[in-house]
């Protein structure tokens, strides 16, 4: 299948930007698993292993978009990681990344990144988001600090975290966005990449993800278990399938008590389980899997096929 991607912005990106990430590793899963993929992305974009056309976003955006000035021979299917404004040419999915505004209903070619997400917007078509799992390390042993990764924003629950290491006088290091007013036990390193990421999330005690909005499907969670790191969170969005109910993940909390609660037994949470969690359910050939299904059931049906809720299984 020759499976074409378009990513409106350059990519990698080295700190920041999960969508990003996710088309990477999507189209270097599908050429491991056997397809001829096409990356259509923005200027000074290169992907080991794929072949990268650099493009204009807007010139892809625009009425009358023929693929075939940018590709050569046929077309399988075009993979939008957007909404669509003007249909190109040959047949067509996008994944939904974000979230539409209140009530807002996503057209019947989009994908949605986990069950909550697509229920959320009136589908039943999903694909989780999945992880380069060889990209982290996973560490059995942790250091001496907690972790929040995510933009400081207030929907992402970063004072929620810092709360609760003031409370209970445990090290929480933050890493994302612009510099807060913090205290002694908490830690700003600013946006991290690389390395540095990797250090972080093998060797913080837990991932702090007390969110206070739907996420649609988080990346850093799935980082997280990549590393054996377990995850706090709270019940919104996808929280409860990637982090699971069952301890292989971490835990969920309802309230701020049951937040405190969860770390006060971190002992409880098997790195090992975190793992085998992200290795099952999260990895980056499981998800190109799964958009394989997709596009195969779009193309025989006309529609795209129900996604598969495995994670509590």
């Amino acid at each position: 299948m020759h499976i074409l991607q378009f990513q409106h912005t350059r990519v990698p990106v080295e700190k920041y930007g999960g969508a990003q990430r996710i088309v990477v590793w999507l189209c270097q899963a599908l050429v491991e698993l056997g397809h001829d993929v096409t990356l259509l992305a923005g200027r000074g974009s290169r992907v080991p292993g794929v072949r990268v056309v650099e493009v204009d976003a807007d010139h892809v955006r625009r009425p009358g978009f023929d693929v075939h000035r940018y590709v050569p021979g046929p077309v399988d299917v075009m993979h939008y990681h957007a909404l669509v404004a003007h249909p190109p040419n040959v047949p067509y999915v996008a994944t939904l990344h974000g979230n539409l505004g209140p009530g807002g209903i996503a057209p019947p070619y989009v994908i949605g990144v986990s069950e909550n997400h697509a229920g959320r917007h009136g589908t039943t078509s999903y694909v989780y988001n999945g992880v380069r799992l060889d990209e982290y390390e996973f560490r059995p042993e942790k250091s001496d600090f907690d972790l929040f990764l995510a933009r400081l924003h207030s929907v992402k629950g970063w004072r929620v975290a810092c709360q609760a290491a003031k409370q209970e006088r445990f090290r929480l290091v933050i890493a994302g966005g612009w510099r807060p007013t913090l205290s002694r036990w908490l830690k700003f390193v600013g946006e991290i990449g690389g390395a540095k990421k990797r250090e972080l999330l093998a060797g913080a005690r837990c991932l702090w993800m007390p969110v206070q909005w739907e996420d649609p499907c988080p990346v850093n969670v799935l980082e997280a278990l990549a590393s054996g790191t377990p995850v706090i969170a709270t019940r919104r969005g996808s929280l409860p399938q990637l982090v699971g109910t069952d301890g292989t993940g971490g835990a969920i909390g309802e309230t701020y008590d049951d937040l405190i609660a969860i770390r006060r037994r971190l002992a409880d949470f098997d790195p090992h389980a975190c793992r085998l969690r992200a290795e099952r359910y999260f990895s980056h050939l499981r998800m190109a899997r799964d958009y394989v299904r997709m596009y195969e059931g779009f193309l025989r049906d006309g529609r795209l096929p129900e996604g598969r809720d495995y994670t509590s299984s």
